[in-house]
């Protein structure tokens, strides 16, 4: 990955990640009124709202599009030009794309209402031995286990057709559809926090992977091919992420400022004596390595140790 540096973005409580999940009017498609167009993919579990608000308020001549691309396809929507940049799921093939990460999430354990794990307090933590007589079934766009990676738990098996032969289990095709197999019982499965939130079942429950895999997310663009004037709203993007002010000397109004004639630039100077840049929208981060976001794991086990059902 070729990470571009930049502030992390990851001083993140429960509450604040509760307030960033999307309100229906954050997403809400602003119709094309021949403005011109600025298009941000996001893979699903992916949270723009926060940053499509700042947006809106702060270059209202400019339209942004938010498009919903999948974990794998990110990559080639940017080189395709589908969309101008991407908050997609890290690493990224850094001879065609700059990225900068943004945070990491915490890995969950998805399990059915009946399994023992959904007995303990939503504080606790699983760990990889409680799950060692659990079938886990990975979803075909898993975005935490590398090929080869070990998994917790136990691969699903084959089973009898009942002629005699033998028929391989199916991989559930996404995230969606493994957390609606685990709603029947059949086994877990292990999926970021923000997918499993994203498609929340009432007969469904999650509790933290401890020393799970994170799944880190980062906001990327194409390292060249852009136009110029594309280039520049990708540098607001940039600015908007890392928390900069609308003042900012990167960004437009600060660009404009510095254009400005001498009388104007010492008056603004005046105007903005005494603030102090608040930092991203968590919070000041102070150059902080990332940490995960999601959830403060607990200290403890499921009850009853590796319990079953």
């Amino acid at each position: 990955m070729n990470d571009q540096p930049g502030e992390a973005l990851d001083d993140t409580t429960d509450d604040e990640l509760d307030d960033a999940v999307e309100s229906e009017d954050a997403l809400v498609e602003v119709p094309d009124d021949g403005r011109p167009t600025f298009r941000l993919g996001y893979v699903p579990g992916a949270t723009p709202g926060r940053w499509a608000r700042t947006w809106r308020d702060r270059l209202p001549d400019t339209r942004l599009e938010l498009v919903q691309v999948d974990a794998a396809d990110a990559p080639a929507a940017l080189a395709g030009r589908q969309v101008d940049a991407a908050l997609l799921r890290l690493p990224v093939d850094g001879d065609v794309l700059h990225a900068i990460p943004l945070y990491t999430e915490l890995p969950v354990v998805a399990v059915s209402r009946d399994h023992l794990i959904a007995a303990t307090t939503e504080d606790e933590v699983v760990a990889a031995d409680d799950l060692v007589d659990d079938v886990v079934w990975l979803p075909v766009d898993d975005v935490l286990y590398p090929a080869g990676a070990p998994v917790p738990g136990r691969v699903p098996e084959a089973y009898d057709d009942g002629a005699g032969g033998l028929v391989e289990p199916l991989r559930p095709a996404t995230a969606a559809d493994a957390i609606a197999l685990v709603a029947t019982g059949v086994g877990v499965t292990v999926v970021p926090m923000s997918l499993a939130r994203l498609h929340h079942r009432k007969d469904v429950t999650y509790r933290v992977l401890d020393g799970g895999p994170g799944a880190p997310v980062g906001l990327a663009w194409l390292v060249e091919g852009l136009p110029e004037d594309v280039r520049e709203l990708v540098e607001e993007m940039i600015g908007i992420v890392r928390g900069r002010t609308v003042n900012s000397s990167r960004g437009r109004a600060g660009r404009e400022r510095d254009d400005a004639p001498e009388p104007a630039r010492v008056a603004e100077g005046r105007r903005g004596s005494g603030r102090r840049d608040s930092g991203g929208p968590a919070g000041g981060t102070g150059g902080r390595a990332a940490r995960p976001r999601g959830g403060k794991p607990g200290r403890g086990r499921p009850r009853g140790g590796r319990g079953r059902r």
